[in-house]
């Protein structure tokens, strides 16, 4: 469960159905659960080798970091070998299952976004801050995995969904990453907090992505596919997050990050569940 962080993958899992339930809503057609299923069953494989290798990757990272070192690779509660098995056997199982039960876009997005997260995010985040970006460019894949499994096409309500995801992990990492600031250049990742004592410029970005992730929720009014009552959900939503990340670049403590922090994981949750509420073909 350490290993393949469990909690991460229900998070992909989450996101990967919520893209399935609205495709099939913006198809118009029911949902087909026995598809539903083996989606989640090929998600949740790729999304734990995608765990698996990160933590293989990051070992010696690991070791130095308080909130970290006691994952199973760096206690050496498992052979690292026998981890490295593991997860090309989940990422095996996964892509092949997504392809055969489900189909090949399907397949084709886990795909990526393991190689995205495991061949460019985890790497750069030794050499450039810009590694926060890619990483939520990964994160912000599920979705899509579920939207093109339901048989979804490209417009502008899966991009939506996509945007959604990624501009919500912004302020969500900027906050974990100030208050961590010491842990993370301890342990020699490359961080937008790095030197960073005052907080004035990782607070500033919170507030440009809590801003821009305002917009897009504002979006919707004008294409038509969520209805009004959910719009102004998702932006009384956005304004709290605005709110706290403001307020986060106005005193720049501990505290005020960590309110931006839990407030980011209460904000999804709730704008997902809106979207399932007042999503509309």
């Amino acid at each position: 469960m350490s290993l393949t962080k469990a909690r991460l993958s229900i998070l992909v899992i989450v996101t990967t159905v919520v893209g399935f339930l609205l495709a099939s809503r913006s198809a118009m057609h029911g949902v087909d659960w026995v598809n539903l299923l083996h989606t989640v069953i090929g998600g949740a494989l790729a999304a734990g080798a995608a765990s698996v290798f990160n933590q293989l990757m990051e070992i010696d990272a690991d070791a130095r970091m308080n909130r970290t070192a006691d994952r199973p690779l760096p206690r050496r509660k498992l052979p690292v070998a026998g981890a490295f098995s593991l997860g090309w056997l989940l990422a095996a199982l996964g892509i092949i299952h997504l392809a055969a039960k489900v189909n090949f876009q399907a397949s084709a997005i886990a795909a990526a976004t393991l190689g995205i997260y495991i061949f460019i995010y985890t790497p750069a985040k030794r050499f450039s801050s810009l590694n926060t970006l890619v990483g939520a460019i990964a994160g912000a894949l599920p979705p899509l995995i579920g939207w093109f499994a339901a048989g979804g096409g490209v417009g502008i309500e899966m991009w939506f969904l996509f945007a959604l995801l990624f501009l919500w992990q912004l302020p969500h990492f900027l906050a974990i990453n100030w208050m961590y600031r010491d842990e993370y250049e301890k342990a020699g990742f490359v961080m937008w907090s790095n030197g960073d004592e005052s907080g004035a410029r990782t607070s500033m970005l919170a507030l440009v992505f809590s801003a821009a992730l305002l917009c897009l929720l504002i979006a919707p009014l004008f294409f038509s596919f969520v209805s009004l009552w959910a719009v102004i959900g998702l932006c009384v939503a956005g304004i709290m997050m605005l709110f706290l990340a403001f307020n986060f670049r106005l005193n720049r403590t501990r505290v005020a990050a960590r309110k931006l922090f839990l407030y980011t994981l209460l904000f999804l949750p709730v704008c997902l569940g809106l979207l399932i509420m007042g999503w509309q073909p």
